[in-house]
C-alpha cells in the first residue's frame, strides 16, 4: 500500500452527500453545503438504510459540536426560533473553520474516521482487503449474496465519495464478531441489528433541528472521533469503554478502517481493517435513536426488522409508556415533541423515518426504511399513547385466536392428527402460509384513521373503527387460509369443524355488540 503524502478530498468541499432538492432533483453537495444551506434541500436522498442514518447522525454531531461550542446553551424556545428563519451561520462556519484539516477524506495522519496507524503495522499493511469489507450489501469473505458476484480477488473500483459513505453506515451498523486483527473478534457497532428512529421535517434544516440531541452543561467531554486524539495500535487493543454521549456514539471508530486509493485521480479498491475502538453499552444512556419493548421478564429488547413482521407492529414501542412496564422509546422522539409543542404545531403530525439493517451475530439478514406520521398527541400524551397501544395489543390478541382456529383446521387436514407433533407441524404450515400476512396486511389499512381519532381524542370512534378492521381482517385470513388448504373432502371436513370457532371470534370483534364504556383488557 502506497502511504498518503499529500491530503486529498476534503469533504468540507467536494460534493459526496446526495440530497434532494425541494422540487424533486437529486444531486450530490459537500458537508459544508449541507449544514449550511440546509433549507434548499428537503432531505438526505441516500438510498442505503444503513449509510442514510450514519449520514443524519454526523450532521447531527457537527450541528451540535457547532452550537455548542460557539453558542454555549440552547433551550426549545431558542431550537424553535431557528427553525423559523434557519440555522444559525457563523457557529457552523467558525466550527467548520477551525476543523478543517480533520476533514481530509485522504491524509497522512488524521484521514477522516479512520485509522492512519494501520500503515506502519507490517501484518496488517501488507494484508489489504477489498472495500466491500466496509459494505454492509455487498459480498465479501464466506459471506455471498444472491444478486453480487463480486471477487475479494478483483474489486471493482468505487470513488471516494462513495466509499466515505459506506465506511460511515458500517460504522455504525456493523455487527459484532471474528475480526483476527489487533483482536480475535469486536464489539458492534451501536446501531447493529436496530430499526434506528429518526424524526424528518419539510427541509433538512428542519429535520436536523427535530433531532438535534439537547445541549448539556457537563457535556463538553463528549467530542467526535475528529476532535479525538489520533487512534494508535494500543488504543485500539484497549478494552471496550462506554460512550461520553451522543457525539461520541454517533463517530465512534467501531473498526479501524483505512481506504487506499489506487491514485491521485482514481478510486478505491482496497482498505486496511482491523478491530477498532470497542463501545460497551450502558443500560443508563441508551442510543438516541433506538425503541425498546420490554419482554415479560422486564428485559429491554431493541426494535428491529423481523421477518415476516410489518413494522407497524412496533408502533407502541415508539409512544410513551407512563408506567415504566411496556416499553421506552428513542429518546429523538421526545425532543422531537418538545420542539412542535414549542411551536405550537399541535395538529401537524412529525414525520417519522424508521430504518437499518437486522442481523443475527455477524449473519445481515435484511434493512428497510418505512416512515410513519405521528401526531403530536400521540407522541406527548401518555393517555393516547396507551390507547394506540392497547389497539395494537387487540390485533396481536385478535390474531392469535385465529391462529389457534387455524392451527386445529390444519391439524384435523393431516395424518394422525392425535399425534404430539402433528400440531407442531400445523403450526409451522400456518406460519409459512398467507394467515399472518393477510391478517396484519389488512389490519394496516385501518392504522391511519385508528391514529387520527385517537388524536383527536375520539376514542370510542377509534374502538369501533379498529373492531370493524379487524372484523374484515380475520375474514379475509381466514378466506386465504382456506383456499391454501384446498377442496378435499378432509380438508372440507375440518373446515366444517373450525367455522363455529371461527363465527365465535368474529361475533366478539362486532362493535355494536360492545358497549362504549367497555375497555380493551
Amino acid at each position: 500500500m502506497t502511504r498518503t503524502t499529500e491530503p486529498a478530498f476534503n469533504l468540507l468541499d467536494e460534493p459526496w452527500i446526495p440530497v434532494r432538492m425541494l422540487h424533486g432533483e437529486t444531486l450530490d453537495i459537500s458537508l459544508s453545503q449541507a449544514l449550511l444551506e440546509a433549507d434548499r434541500f428537503s432531505a438526505l436522498a441516500e438510498t442505503s438504510p444503513p449509510n442514510l442514518i450514519a449520514l443524519y447522525r454526523l450532521l447531527l454531531t457537527i450541528l451540535h459540536r457547532a452550537l455548542s461550542s460557539h453558542h454555549g446553551a440552547w433551550t426549545d424556545a431558542v431550537r424553535a426560533r431557528w427553525y423559523r428563519e434557519g440555522l444559525p451561520e457563523a457557529p457552523i462556519c467558525a466550527y467548520l473553520n477551525e476543523w478543517r484539516e480533520r476533514f481530509w477524506l485522504f491524509h497522512p495522519e488524521h484521514p477522516f474516521m479512520q485509522v492512519a496507524a494501520l500503515a506502519d503495522v507490517p501484518e496488517i499493511r501488507d494484508k489489504q482487503k477489498p472495500w466491500t469489507q466496509i459494505c454492509l450489501e455487498c459480498a465479501n469473505g464466506n459471506t455471498p449474496l444472491v444478486f453480487d458476484h463480486a471477487l475479494d480477488d478483483l474489486p471493482a473500483e468505487i470513488m471516494p465519495s462513495l466509499a466515505c459513505r459506506h465506511l460511515l453506515g458500517a460504522l455504525q451498523f456493523t455487527p459484532g464478531g471474528l475480526v483476527k486483527v489487533v483482536r480475535d473478534s469486536d464489539k458492534a457497532g451501536p446501531l447493529a441489528n436496530t430499526a434506528a428512529v429518526m424524526p424528518i421535517g419539510k427541509t433538512l434544516t428542519s429535520t436536523l433541528l427535530s433531532g438535534l440531541h439537547p445541549y448539556r452543561a457537563r457535556g463538553q467531554d463528549d467530542r467526535p472521533s475528529w476532535e479525538q486524539s489520533r487512534p494508535n495500535i494500543e488504543s485500539l487493543k484497549a478494552p471496550p469503554r462506554l460512550v461520553t454521549g451522543p457525539n461520541d456514539r454517533y463517530t465512534r471508530l467501531t473498526r479501524a478502517v483505512l481506504l487506499a486509493r489506487a491514485g491521485a485521480d482514481r478510486g478505491i479498491r482496497h482498505i486496511l481493517f482491523a478491530a477498532g475502538l470497542a463501545l460497551e453499552e450502558d443500560a443508563h444512556a441508551p442510543d438516541p435513536m433506538a425503541c425498546y419493548r420490554f419482554n415479560k421478564d422486564g428485559k429491554a429488547i431493541r426494535v428491529s426488522f423481523t421477518e415476516g413482521r410489518a413494522l407497524w407492529r412496533e408502533l407502541p414501542a415508539l409512544v410513551p409508556d407512563a408506567t415504566g412496564k411496556f416499553n421506552q422509546p428513542a429518546t429523538i422522539l421526545s425532543g422531537a415533541a418538545n420542539l412542535f409543542e414549542q411551536m405550537g404545531k399541535f395538529d401537524e403530525p412529525i414525520p417519522v423515518l424508521i430504518a437499518g439493517l437486522a442481523s443475527d451475530q455477524a449473519k445481515l439478514l435484511r434493512w428497510r426504511i418505512e416512515r410513519f406520521d405521528l401526531p403530536l398527541t400521540v407522541l406527548a400524551n401518555p393517555e393516547a399513547a396507551a390507547d394506540l397501544r392497547a389497539r395494537v395489543r387487540q390485533a396481536e390478541d385478535t390474531y392469535f385466536r385465529l391462529r389457534a382456529i387455524c392451527v386445529e383446521m390444519v391439524t384435523d387436514t393431516m395424518p394422525d392428527p392425535s399425534h404430539k407433533d402433528t400440531k407442531a407441524r400445523a403450526r409451522s404450515i400456518l406460519d409459512n402460509g398467507p394467515t399472518a400476512p393477510v391478517f396484519f396486511s389488512t389490519t394496516e389499512r385501518g392504522l391511519p384513521v385508528l391514529i387520527q381519532r385517537i388524536a383527536a381524542g375520539d376514542s370510542d370512534g377509534a374502538h369501533q373503527h379498529w373492531l370493524e378492521q379487524l372484523q374484515a381482517a380475520t375474514r379475509r385470513a381466514w378466506t386465504a387460509t382456506c383456499r391454501a388448504l384446498g377442496e378435499t373432502p378432509r380438508a372440507l371436513r375440518a373446515m366444517a369443524r373450525a367455522d363455529p370457532g371461527l363465527h365465535r371470534l368474529v361475533r366478539s370483534l362486532d362493535p355494536s355488540a360492545i358497549t362504549s364504556e367497555e375497555t380493551i383488557p
